[in-house]
């Protein structure tokens, strides 16, 4: 089975479950989607919205956008729950004892941890509205034992103009929800070129450094 056959499996069932469970179906597969990336919101909202278009399911753009929040922000606790509970202590354990293999060290821990509490709201609200960073980004939140409440509000407000704009766009296409799939793609692939962009160049600085160290201790 193809990637394509599969998502188009994933949505289907979905579709099935939205339409047979109106909006608790919606609050529970956002509520899954962001712990089972391959459960695409850029599929569930748009479908919603069409269904709003066409007038079925009871559904409307509000609902949507108020239940499509519930479920994400519902998703996105687990996460921040996991971050949370895996605690800073066993992530410098395990930098200590791991982290010259993937060329980190507690200092670098120290500098994210900072980062983050500098600009986690605004890192939290942004992250929302990016696929596959939108679910992982509660687990940095858990770790850094960012305040629950800041992280809730945050979380609740990106999310819910995420749910908004891509509802709307399946409103506005109707029977095409499909294609907005298609545009969101190419953002997804946008995000996943400069991840790895950075991550190289994050190594080859990291490795220049180590060798300019190794020629001055020689």
């Amino acid at each position: 089975m193809g990637l394509s056959e599969f998502i188009n499996q994933i949505a289907m069932w979905v579709q099935g479950l939205i339409e047979a469970l109106g909006y608790l179906g919606l609050g529970l597969v956002m509520f899954l989607e962001n712990l089972f990336p391959p459960i695409p919101s850029e599929a569930v909202l748009p479908m919603a919205g069409w269904l709003a278009f066409e007038k079925r399911g009871g559904f409307t753009l509000w609902g949507i956008t108020l239940v499509g929040a519930l479920g994400s922000v519902a998703g996105a606790m687990v996460f921040y729950g996991l971050g949370y509970w895996f605690g800073e202590e066993r992530v410098r354990y395990l930098l200590r004892r791991f982290g010259k293999w993937l060329l980190l060290s507690e200092g670098d821990f120290d500098t994210a941890l900072a980062w983050f509490n500098r600009y986690g709201e605004l890192v939290i609200f942004f992250s929302r509205m990016v696929p596959i960073v939108r679910s992982l980004i509660s687990v940095p939140a858990g770790l850094a034992s960012m305040n629950l409440g800041r992280f809730t509000t945050y979380t609740t407000v990106g999310t819910a103009l995420w749910s908004f704009v891509l509802a709307l766009a399946g409103y506005i296409l109707g029977q095409n929800w499909h294609l907005v799939m298609d545009w969101i793609n190419r953002y997804e692939n946008a995000v996943l070129i400069l991840a790895g962009v950075a991550i190289v160049a994050f190594i080859t600085r990291r490795l220049y450094q180590r060798s300019q160290q190794r020629r001055q201790a020689a």
